[in-house]
């Protein structure tokens, strides 16, 4: 197979990262945004997360199944088809204002993106020579920042009205000024997500008529997938990388799911603000930080470079519990850049040297995403207990410590 072929089918697929990092940033403008349409507590509001990352654990491992038995090109189709499906439900949701509508959209384009990352990330990291694959992948990844820094400044422009009433003037509304009100919040969604559907369905064209190749292995052989399913976790590399993603999602979905709300509690920043320093600053460095960590990772080795990242973020993370003002606030901000390369180099220490039970492992790893939906709803409920969604930080830095732990002493590749 031509390098050509290979270098069209890397081009494809990582664009594909986009979308999955589309659906994840835009949580944080959605959570205060049907805060206010719904008129939610910071519990209720983060069961956004809790169903986007239900769906990670429900469908990775049917999604990983679906591969195996019809290839990467066909669940590339079917998730982006579930994608479509929930954008434009969320439509429908909007027009009744209703939150278990709102929560059942997001979880369909949750099922289609799980199907995408559990088809892109093993397929990236099985396109070309094993022993560059970290590398690979987090070059991949690196597109990802463009989905994590344009969705929360396009998601603040487009969704988020700017006004915030207090309780207290919402109280002294009529009942058709409130309705009004809240009816006007949740429709600004309806435009934003029918682009999106728009988008998907020319992709979705667009891969149904261009070949990409099918990476085959020694497990396209294999009768019944669910054989070696559950044989995959006898690696303890494996096992470790499983519970080193459940934190470090849950540690990238808390931070950035109530930045909106931090910044307005340690600085007294509007949330259009807020949306604008998150996506400018925080996922333009998250960004950055992948290209960056790609780079050094000729001269570091990625478990190294993993631990030194962890570390870093645990003491960011010191500030942001400890201080106020903008000492917090960019302590926050300046996290997402050293959380960039964790997610793909877990991901790729995860699943190395399996070969034939990759792609299971794959699906077993991004089951771990679960811990997106279980981080935010704990900071919830300790921001409800407390009145401080600052003392709610403490979840994410017991995450980087469990990653610290993870890249010194487990993620070797042990004989099974």
């Amino acid at each position: 197979m031509s390098k050509n072929k290979y270098l069209l089918a890397f081009i494809l697929v990582t664009s594909l990262f986009f979308l999955w990092a589309l659906l994840h940033n835009i949580n944080p403008i959605l959570i205060p945004h049907l805060k206010k349409a719904c008129r939610l507590t910071d519990t209720e509001s983060s069961l956004i997360d809790l169903f986007v990352y239900l769906a990670y654990f429900l469908v990775a491992l049917p999604a990983g199944l679906f591969m195996h038995k019809y290839g990467y090109k066909k669940g590339i189709i079917f998730g982006l088809s579930l994608y479509a499906v929930g954008a434009l439900l969320v439509i429908p949701a909007a027009t009744e204002r209703s939150y278990m509508f709102f929560l059942c959209a997001f979880f369909i384009i949750a099922s289609g993106a799980t199907f995408l990352e559990t088809v892109a990330n093993p397929y990236i990291a099985v396109l070309g020579p094993k022993e560059n694959s970290e590398q690979r992948l987090n070059f991949a990844q690196s597109f990802n920042g463009v989905g994590s820094f344009l969705a929360p400044i396009l998601g603040g422009q487009f969704i988020l009205s700017g006004i915030e009433y207090s309780k207290d003037a919402l109280d002294k509304m009529s009942t058709t000024e409130l309705n009004t009100y809240l009816q006007t919040e949740a429709n600004t969604v309806k435009i934003p997500y029918l682009i999106i559907a728009v988008i998907v369905i020319l992709l979705i064209i667009l891969f149904a008529f261009i070949k990409i190749p099918e990476i085959k292995g020694d497990d396209d052989n294999i009768h019944g997938p669910t054989k070696f399913s559950a044989k995959v976790l006898r690696h303890s590399h494996t096992r470790w990388a499983i519970i080193a993603q459940f934190f470090y999602v849950g540690a990238q979905v808390g931070i950035g799911s109530f930045f909106i709300r931090y910044a307005k509690f340690v600085d007294g920043v509007s949330e259009k603000d807020a949306a604008l320093i998150w996506g400018s600053i925080a996922m333009v460095g998250f960004m950055a930080g992948r290209f960056l960590g790609t780079f050094l990772m000729r001269y570091i080795k990625a478990p190294k470079l993993l631990a030194i990242y962890a570390l870093i973020n645990m003491l960011l993370l010191v500030l942001a519990l400890f201080t106020s003002g903008e000492v917090s606030l960019y302590a926050v901000v300046a996290v997402p850049f050293f959380m960039s390369i964790m997610f793909p180099t877990i991901f790729a220490l995860g699943i190395k040297d399996l070969g034939e039970e990759t792609k299971i492992a794959a699906s077993f790893i991004v089951m771990s995403i679960i811990g997106g939906a279980l981080a935010p709803v704990a900071m919830g409920l300790i921001s409800d207990a407390t009145n401080s969604i600052q003392k709610a930080y403490i979840v994410p830095l017991l995450c980087f410590a469990v990653i610290l732990y993870y890249a010194t002493k487990t993620y070797k590749v042990k004989q099974a």
